[in-house]
């Protein structure tokens, strides 16, 4: 009697025998939030959920070949309780695991539409989340993303010569056809990273240095769609872990060093240097000794590489950065300038004088002058290049008055170095443009110091007599040395 007692306390399970008339109160909340709302799916939530093969029971995912199945939509958040939505969240983190194969879009159609729908649906829960992120839910959503981004690039077979005139190098960047998806990945990312609810503390943890430095060779992708959600996230990174950044800023240090000093190939460079040039604009004065070995062996060296015209202009804005907030490096970057200063190339050297403009800009007239004979030495090579607009951009360098101020300053040391060149272009430069401009140089430095201008053109003549005498010995010598071989 006891025994038969105990077991009628016991409540009776829900049976689908028993026509649904058992007793509500024994049947869970989420019992039955599952007997509802699941009709519209082919194949009801719970059999996915306790399928050994579902999607949501496998921990790591390939390629579609090894796709579960049934590959089914999940409930809206909306469907079910609140207090269930990190659940929902984690079950669906786990379905968009399943990586499609996106060369042939004629493979699972469906299947790519549901997983795409679910991973906007992630992004609206993480927009509108009101409550902290935990542990579990941030593994899972480090594992959805890895799953989906993380992969090995394929190099794109070209080479290097001309067809039809036009360089393989500058042709169109192959989009990745995956894109519709990672597209999705990132801005869930992205939004998840800058999401209030996300804990710094807690989620470093999982966005640790390996997760970052995958991200990091992301940056060669080929698709500059990728490249630009790459460069916000890798800011956003480092701005929300402090405890990262100095690994963030040696793991881009590393990479420069590879592209300068041994493959000059990388698609992300102009990316990585935007990102740090918001990093350098944001540098505690006095600057520390780390960020000024990281202006003289990166930062200068990347004027090295033959393809500079493809990132000059976010690396020409780090620079700048780096002399306006300690004006004694002016002297440092001219002659960092100098030293990987173009010899053959002409259009790299129109931009290191589009750089040289900017630097001077900002440059003090005690720095000038550490740096001014070497300078007006390689302005000077510049006035009489024979490429017009080489010799063009070098005379436009007057028409900027912080720099005229400083020639006009020093000039008993410029006008002797550059009055030649000056004086060639005047007389016979081809190029009519740079004749005038030569003109209204030399008419800046004659209204200036008319003796000074007189002393340069008297020693001008006298080394073209000397000259003139040195090149008629040279003449003769030859002359005597064709007798003696006839």
């Amino acid at each position: 009697n006891m025994l038969k007692q105990i077991l009628g306390k016991i409540p009776k399970m829900y049976s689908k025998t028993s026509g649904g008339d058992s007793n509500p109160s024994t049947s869970s909340f989420s019992n039955s939030k599952r007997r509802e709302g699941t009709t519209r799916f082919s194949v009801p939530v719970d059999e996915a959920l306790v399928s050994p093969y579902s999607v949501l029971n496998i921990g790591s995912y390939g390629q579609d070949k090894f796709l579960p199945a049934p590959y089914e939509a999940l409930p809206g958040f909306r469907d079910v309780h609140s207090s269930e939505k990190q659940q929902l969240f984690v079950r669906k983190l786990k379905m968009c695991c399943v990586v499609f194969d996106f060369a042939d879009p004629t493979k699972n159609v469906r299947e790519k539409e549901i997983k795409r729908q679910t991973l906007l649906e992630l992004i609206e829960f993480v927009t509108s989340a009101n409550g902290k992120f935990n542990e579990t839910v941030m593994q899972e959503v480090v594992k959805m993303v890895s799953a989906n981004i993380f992969r090995v690039f394929t190099p794109q077979l070209r080479e290097n010569k001309l067809v039809d005139g036009v360089d393989l190098e500058e042709e169109e960047p192959a989009m990745d056809p995956a894109w519709p998806h990672l597209q999705v990945v990132y801005e869930f990312l992205l939004r998840f990273i800058t999401s209030p609810e996300t804990d710094a503390k807690l989620s470093k943890r999982y966005f640790d240095h390996s997760f970052v430095m995958k991200l990091l060779d992301l940056f060669d992708s080929e698709d500059p769609r990728e490249r630009e959600y790459l460069k916000t996230i890798l800011h956003r990174i480092y701005g929300k872990f402090m405890v990262h950044r100095p690994f963030i800023r040696k793991a881009i240090n590393n990479i420069f060093y590879h592209f300068v000093f041994e493959t000059e190939k990388h698609n992300g460079i102009a990316e990585f240097l935007e990102v740090l040039g918001s990093i350098i604009n944001g540098f505690a004065l006095p600057l520390k000794e780390e960020h000024k070995l990281f202006l003289v062996r990166t930062l200068i060296p990347l004027h090295k590489p033959k393809y500079l015209a493809m990132y000059h202009q976010q690396l020409s804005y780090c620079i700048t950065q780096f002399v306006e907030k300690d004006f004694k490096l002016a002297d440092t970057v001219i002659r960092g300038l100098l030293k990987y200063w173009p010899i053959t190339n002409s259009s790299k050297e129109v931009l290191f004088l589009n750089e040289l403009e900017e630097v001077l800009e900002v440059t003090q007239p005690a720095e000038f002058e550490r740096c001014m004979v070497p300078l007006s030495h390689r302005i000077s090579r510049c006035l009489n290049c024979l490429h017009f607009q080489v010799a063009e951009r070098a005379l436009f360098l007057w028409n900027n008055d912080h720099i005229e101020s400083l020639m006009r300053q020093n000039r008993r040391v410029v006008l002797p170095i550059i009055f030649p060149a000056l004086e060639r272009n005047a007389r016979h430069h081809w190029n009519q443009a740079v004749h005038s401009l030569t003109l209204n140089v030399r008419k800046i430095f004659y209204d200036l110091d008319p003796e000074l201008f007189k002393a340069c053109q008297i020693a001008f003549q006298e080394s073209e007599l000397k000259e003139g005498e040195v090149e008629e010995r040279r003449a003769s010598n030859w002359n005597r040395l064709e007798e003696a071989a006839a």
